[in-house]
């Protein structure tokens, strides 16, 4: 990986951690059990190549019943329902909602 690549992944984390914190902010403290800020431990894996952790898919099973929810979110659905999390969903053994 170059300087590039390195630099162009630690901006694409720093975007993904803002639009985590936009969404928590529109969903305010009504959503207290769905938090986008606990798939933090998947963002490794979701906006780069890593494979998800152990933390990283006990966190995405206990947000399940969540996803659909952030998929409907215009901040949080590009990342959620890319390519990349529908991988780590796959590696974790959570299935792809359907909305």
């Amino acid at each position: 990986m170059n300087k590039s690549d390195a630099a162009s992944s630690v901006a694409l984390q720093c975007l993904l951690v803002a639009v985590i914190l936009l969404g928590e902010a529109v969903h305010g403290t009504s959503a207290v059990t769905c938090s986008p800020l606990e798939l933090t431990p998947c963002v490794g894996a979701i906006v780069g190549s890593q494979s998800p952790s152990a933390e990283c898919c006990r966190k995405l099973r206990e947000q399940t019943p969540c996803l659909c929810g952030y998929l409907k979110d215009p901040n949080l659905r590009p990342y959620v329902g890319s390519p990349n999390a529908k991988k780590v969903a796959a590696a974790c053994g959570v299935p792809t909602p359907t909305c």
